[in-house]
């Protein structure tokens, strides 16, 4: 049977219909195939581009910071000698209490009944000093006495009367009485001058007998002389004209005159001379040996009543005797009355620092503690640096005893802002000089840079050759 023209229309529609649909539905799955190169295209990474941050203005300061101990300076131990002494060593007073202060010139402690003075030497104690005494502690003593205003004469390293005096005034200083002179010493001071008075004595006859020799003779003397030869004249006188008495009267004139020459005549006084003599010679030894006697008499310093420190004020850290006990071994410690704090660096670091540079100490509550380096000494795994605070408050102090505390030391900073850019920035030219990379209208133009100072992750510079300011933007990475 042939088909309606309206059946074959129905058919057409449906086949455009269907023909229209797979058409939608193949562009579909066309759009949604892809190759392998588009795919690859697709998902790659974009063009890398640079990573830039601008040129900055800025100081910079390079520091060591580290973290270091806080205890008291120079901590040591003191030993009084005591071998010296005739009776036990019983301590008798003056025990100082934990946290006190050691002063030059005052006592730490009482050893039956005497000080125990302490003076800053660096050698120790080892021997009494009394006049007479020589060597490189009495030249230490003498020096010490000197700075403290005691003036013990010539510093010479010899022990004179000079130098007790001024130990004397030391110990009267500190509130005691000058150790006692050994009695043998007194004793051949008193003989000493029992000699020199029996010589003054000595002297005195002799001057006497040598005036009797050479004082002429007396008036009366010589008035009974001049009688006796005025009476012979007058007699001879007389006798003129009878030979026998004339000549008799004549032997008596000339006698009588010849026992006035005698009279008058100087006496020889040469023995009485040499017996003055030799009495003087005797007084001047016996004086000699008074100076002598009264020098060696003169203040001592026993070795139990001086103890040497390296450097004072200090602060006693522990005390190893009571009153009441014998010494025996080191009778305190003693460290530095400031409180440091010490750090340990390698040689490298070290070789930056140097004494006297300023430092800061952070407690942790972030305030800074001022301080300064005081020193640097080897030790056994590289270098002590001890830093002193300028100046602490009482809760400072108590809060920095044994503590372990964060210094930083400044070592080298600019002089005001200047353009940095981190040294991610920096790169080296094939002559080995710097450069950054600045990124301008789009392009790469490289400048060259002289490098200052770097810290805290940035560095210095200053353009050669080329044009860079503040803001600019340096390629740091891609």
């Amino acid at each position: 049977m042939t088909p309606s023209p309206r059946s074959r229309r129905r058919v057409l529609v449906s086949v455009s219909s269907i023909a229209v649909a797979a058409l939608g539905v193949g562009v579909l799955a066309g759009s949604r195939i892809a190759s392998p190169e588009d795919a690859a295209a697709r998902t790659a990474a974009p063009k890398a581009s640079q990573i830039t941050v601008p040129v900055e203005k800025r100081a910079l300061a390079s520091k060591v910071v580290s973290r270091g101990d806080a205890s008291f300076d120079g901590a040591v131990d003191l030993r009084v000698e005591t071998s010296g002494l005739g009776t036990p060593a019983v301590v008798t007073g003056k025990v100082p209490a934990v946290g006190a202060n050691v002063t030059e010139g005052k006592a730490i402690l009482e050893i039956t009944g005497r000080p125990v003075i302490a003076l800053a030497g660096a050698l120790p104690m080892y021997r009494a000093l009394r006049p007479g005494s020589r060597g490189p502690d009495v030249l230490q003593l003498e020096q010490v006495l000197r700075r403290l205003k005691f003036d013990p004469g010539t510093v010479d390293g010899v022990y004179t009367s000079d130098t007790g005096s001024a130990v004397a005034r030391l110990f009267r200083a500190a509130g005691y009485e000058a150790p006692e002179v050994d009695p043998q010493y007194k004793s051949a001071v008193d003989q000493a001058k029992q000699q020199v008075k029996s010589a003054q004595d000595g002297v005195r006859n002799a001057k006497r007998a040598l005036k009797q020799a050479t004082a002429g003779p007396s008036e009366a003397a010589l008035v009974q002389a001049n009688n006796d030869v005025e009476a012979a004249e007058r007699e001879l006188r007389t006798a003129r004209g009878n030979a026998r008495a004339y000549a008799a009267a004549k032997d008596r004139l000339e006698l009588a005159k010849a026992q006035r020459r005698d009279l008058l005549k100087e006496r020889d006084s040469s023995i009485e001379k040499s017996a003055l003599s030799d009495a003087e010679d005797r007084l001047t030894d016996a004086k000699d040996a008074l100076v002598k006697a009264q020098a060696e008499a003169g203040t001592p310093l026993p070795v139990s009543e001086v103890v040497y420190v390296k450097s004072l004020p200090r602060r006693v850290d522990k005390v190893n005797v009571s009153r009441g006990t014998l010494v025996n071994g080191n009778v305190m410690s003693v460290s530095g009355a400031s409180l440091v704090v010490t750090i340990k660096v390698d040689a490298d670091t070290k070789d930056l620092l140097k004494g006297g540079m300023n430092a800061s100490l952070d407690l942790g509550d972030g305030k800074l503690i001022p301080a300064r380096v005081t020193r640097i000494t080897r030790a056994e795994d590289g270098w002590n640096v001890v830093i002193s605070p300028k100046s602490l408050t009482g809760p400072q102090l108590e809060r920095l005893r044994s503590a372990n505390v964060r210094v930083t030391i400044p070592v080298k900073s600019t002089q005001g802002k200047v353009l940095a850019v981190p040294t991610s920035a920096l790169s080296a030219g094939p002559d080995g000089e710097s450069r950054v990379e600045v990124l301008r209208n789009g392009k790469i133009e490289l400048v060259r840079v002289e490098v200052g100072l770097s810290a805290d992750g940035f560095a210095e510079i200053k353009p050669v050759g080329g044009q860079l300011a503040e803001g600019d933007q340096v390629v740091v990475g891609k």
